[in-house]
């Protein structure tokens, strides 16, 4: 391989990560906030808000992302209504196109996650919270979000990595994210495995990076998991 054309790929490709990381960044955000609605709905035991939430997850997880994609960018606007909508003005620029098919794609999946996270909350410690006189906002703000974030924590990390990975598939609606440039670039050179070599070491190096911060999160919210300090000879000795 040409060291001098990996790295002219690698210094190209690193001007378009900022987007990459924009486009996961917002869509796992928004993902989030509509995955706790649904996982809500689900758990709610009202049956049409229930049945609501599991036909959303049905339809966009039984379906590919990039079909997704396909329908919002192209589909929406062969209709005269929502190019006369308010809506007009996002559902024309492929950055926001992508950003809602991210968002609704990974809200499905992250919905089952909290759904999961929140059902693994003990019944007891609900129980003792309301034994303290706390409402039923209180009790879910202060004593099960957080436990089931702590729960759903693993799993939802794996979601993360599996966002960065998807925003490659914004490229098809011209988005110049990492793998958009790296398409450029094989268009103009015809060195496709040069190209994405360097590119998937980019992708690697990000999704590296998350699992680190992902598991230092985890680890400041496990306190009793723990290894609890060995005390020093001499201290052991004293306390006997």
């Amino acid at each position: 391989m040409d060291i001098a054309f990996l790295y002219e790929t690698f210094v190209t490709l690193i001007s378009a990560i900022p987007l990459t990381l924009q486009l996961a960044a917002t869509s796992v955000a928004l993902g989030a906030v509509l995955a706790l609605g649904l996982a809500v709905c689900r758990l709610s035991g009202i049956w049409p808000l229930d049945w609501f939430a599991r036909g959303y997850i049905f339809i966009f997880r039984g379906t590919p992302l990039l079909v997704q994609i396909f329908l919002i960018y192209y589909g929406l606007g062969q209709f005269r209504e929502v190019r006369r909508s308010a809506f007009w003005f996002i559902l024309r620029d492929p950055y926001w196109c992508a950003i809602i098919a991210l968002m609704l794609c990974t809200a499905a999946y992250s919905a089952e996650i909290i759904r999961g996270g929140l059902q693994a909350v003990p019944h007891g410690q609900i129980e003792a919270a309301r034994a303290c006189g706390m409402s039923r906002f209180m009790v879910f703000r202060r004593i099960i979000l957080p436990l089931a974030i702590r729960q759903a924590l693993p799993a939802y990390s794996n979601e993360i990595i599996s966002m960065v990975k998807a925003t490659s598939l914004a490229s098809i609606i011209t988005i110049m994210e990492v793998t958009g440039v790296a398409a450029k670039i094989i268009s103009e050179t015809y060195r496709a495995i040069e190209v994405f070599v360097v590119a998937g070491a980019i992708y690697l190096a990000i999704n590296f990076i998350l699992t680190r911060v992902v598991a230092l999160i985890e680890y400041r919210l496990s306190p009793h998991l723990r290894q609890a300090p060995a005390l020093p000879a001499v201290a052991a000795g004293e306390m006997r």
